[in-house]
């Protein structure tokens, strides 16, 4: 019988453990010396370990011969040609709803993504991942409810199909067994509309009752814009998606320590990772901080995952470890998200009753909580609820951070960050009342990705924390704002916290577990903070860009919707833009409060010596690359702003 000794753990614990078992390369592609390699890794999972029992409905999976649960994946690493010449950094990008490519930032990087999201169709460069349906011992169907919400259809409307629902569908099509609700407005009474009234169905081309489709609804008086419609219903055969943790667990794993899989076929990169770290941006953000918060940042050998992470414009954690889960939420109203733990260290949560804990309480205790550099901006605090982060659901003191985690404020930015430039008029869309916010994030994410590494690499300590603080007075309530003369007043705009009631068998500290009311009641509306602002109605502290310091117009973390349901309420993740007059003639003649182009910078040249110097500042404070200040002066020399002839002090 073979044994395994101390001094052959690595060699014989794959044989005792769930892994990754196979990697199969399908495409190589190659552009100078680097190449592209894709194809697809296998797994299985022990529902019996504590390294994976955390995860919702493991144990009611199928089950192969040696009594695991399997899953595949896709995969896609970009990479040196000669490894030889590879840095020893692994850099993995958490792709966004199935979305992302590698994309290596040196020369010798290797990049790499993989599916997670278990809810999405497979097709061309969409990274997925195939998880079995979940089922009672007997075979049976797990069964629960689940909600959807309908809003801003076209006039005459008969069909509706499911848009967050990707997966879930009805136990039956008797729709006695269902309710559909409309409301004039969010806080309006409910009107049910009556079971004969509705079917699920397609009457695009049929009339009333239509042709049966679990995945539509269709009204015999069809849907009105004016009002929003709310569905629910039991649904059956729940996929297991929180094993999309433990499949990127698994191949960063393998990835970073493995050298052959089951059958011998090599890890593409094997022998040449020294460091590996994680980038994710809102959703796939949401994902990182799940994942270590729930403890998946140890393999199953106990080794370190990720050594570095950098969850961007990402306030919640990810709605994807419960029964019948919906991963692609945005914190609309009811979406879980905000519920559980979202702050670092251990905070209790005594507004919701909930035990005290942090995002790294599990990985502090087994020793593997990688260094966190976090980012949002402006319109995290409005519409993503970050000031919960920050300060606990009492709002009544900062929660410090953990020495390994650096927190950066991007002030008066869109979700994550407008294009840049120095065009003074602004873009429009006719989603909301304000041109859109062109403050970008792009520079300083890019110094910041560079800061992290050399943290993880060399020990460098990257520049301070930099955020809004209760202490300071720089987090305030979203209301009383004194609004821009021009500008709709963002009073009542901010997307409340609230305590959610989904019953008594979710984990709300972990949003694991199952949901067993839709939609929940509200408990309670808990304090939502926002940041201060200054005499331009932008936000103050932080990080702030190089076209922050040197403004062209206000730039706001909010803006109001132009048309819909939600005509008059916050335009989603999009933040607002006023411009400045251009002379203080003009400004005098609007009532604009605002100082004028003219009255801030005197002339072009007064413009672009506010440029260099801001730049040069952050340069010298690491958040600026050189390269990128360079870029950013050149840009603001080459503007138009203040260049006309008749622009003059008077």
């Amino acid at each position: 019988m073979t044994k395994c000794f101390v001094t052959a753990i690595l060699l014989c614990s794959p044989l005792l453990q769930a892994r990754l078992t196979r990697i199969v390369v399908e495409a190589r592609s190659a552009a100078g010396n680097r190449e592209t390699v894709t194809g697809h890794f296998f797994g299985e999972l022990d529902p019996g370990s504590t390294h994976n029992s955390i995860i919702t409905d493991l144990n009611f999976a199928p089950r192969n011969a040696n009594g695991k649960v399997e899953y595949s994946a896709t995969f896609a690493i970009s990479k040196p040609v000669d490894m030889a010449q590879a840095n020893g950094v692994l850099f993995y990008s958490v792709p966004n709803r199935g979305n992302g490519a590698p994309a290596p930032t040196a020369p010798g990087e290797v990049s790499v993504v993989s599916g997670w999201q278990g809810d999405l169709t497979p097709g061309l460069n969409r990274q997925t991942i195939s998880v079995p349906i979940a089922r009672n011992p007997d075979g049976s169907p797990l069964t629960g409810p689940v909600f959807e919400r309908f809003i801003n259809m076209a006039p005459g409307t008969s069909t509706l199909p499911f848009v967050s629902l990707l997966y879930q569908r009805p136990v039956s099509l008797d729709t006695s067994q269902a309710s559909l609700i409309r409301r004039s407005s969010p806080t309006a009474q409910p009107v049910t509309v009556p079971a004969s009234d509705w079917a699920f169905a397609d009457c695009t081309s049929t009339p009333f009752p239509g042709t049966p489709d679990p995945a539509k609804i269709c009204a015999k008086a069809g849907f009105s814009p004016a009002f929003a419609y709310e569905l629910v219903f039991t649904a059956k055969d729940p996929l297991v998606l929180g094993i999309g943790y433990a499949a990127t667990r698994d191949l960063n794993s393998f990835l970073r320590y493995g050298d052959k899989d089951d059958e011998g076929n090599a890890n593409p990169v094997a022998k040449s990772i020294r460091w590996a770290l994680a980038r994710g941006t809102s959703q796939s953000g949401n994902f990182i901080r799940s994942f270590i918060h729930l403890g998946f940042n140890q393999d199953e050998t106990d080794r370190i995952v990720w050594d570095g992470v950098n969850p961007h414009i990402a306030a919640r954690q990810l709605a994807l470890n419960y029964r019948f889960a919906v991963a692609g939420g945005t914190a609309g109203l009811y979406e879980p998200g905000s519920d559980g733990v979202v702050w670092w260290s251990p905070y209790a949560d005594s507004t919701r009753n909930r035990e005290k804990a942090g995002l790294l309480s599990r990985c502090s205790v087994t020793r593997s909580c990688p260094k966190v550099i976090e980012t949002f901006g402006g319109v995290e605090f409005w519409y993503l609820r970050e000031s919960a982060d920050l300060v606990g659901t009492d709002a009544k003191s900062d929660i410090p951070l953990p020495p390994n985690v650096r927190r950066y404020f991007l002030p008066a930015t869109s979700h994550g960050g407008g294009p840049g430039g120095f065009n003074v008029a602004g873009t429009h869309n006719k989603t909301c009342v304000l041109p859109l916010n062109p403050n970008p994030e792009t520079e300083t994410m890019r110094a910041l990705s560079s800061a992290l590494i050399e943290w993880v690499t060399t020990g460098t300590e990257p520049p301070p924390s930099r955020y809004p603080r209760l202490e300071k007075g720089e987090l305030v309530s979203a209301a009383g704002f004194s609004p821009i003369a021009s500008a709709p007043s963002p009073d009542g705009l901010v997307n409340s916290i609230y305590d959610f009631d989904f019953g008594p068998l979710l984990r709300y500290n972990d949003l694991s577990g199952v949901i067993t009311k839709q939609p929940p009641t509200i408990r309670k509306v808990i304090p939502t903070l926002v940041p201060k602002v200054d005499e331009d109605g932008m936000d103050i502290g932080g990080v702030p860009s190089v076209l922050r310091q040197a403004p062209l117009g206000s730039y706001l973390g909010w803006n109001v919707t132009a048309a819909g349901f939600d005509q008059g309420r916050i335009c989603g993740l999009l933040g607002g833009y006023v411009p400045f007059a251009q002379t203080k003639a003009e400004r005098l003649a609007s009532g604009d409060a605002r100082l004028s182009l003219e009255e801030r910078y005197a002339t072009h040249q007064g413009y672009v010596a506010v440029v260099r110097k801001a730049a040069d500042e952050a340069v010298a404070e690491r958040f600026l690359l050189p390269a990128d200040a360079a870029k950013l002066i050149a840009e603001a020399s080459a503007s138009k702003v203040l260049t006309a002839p008749t622009l003059s002090l008077r």
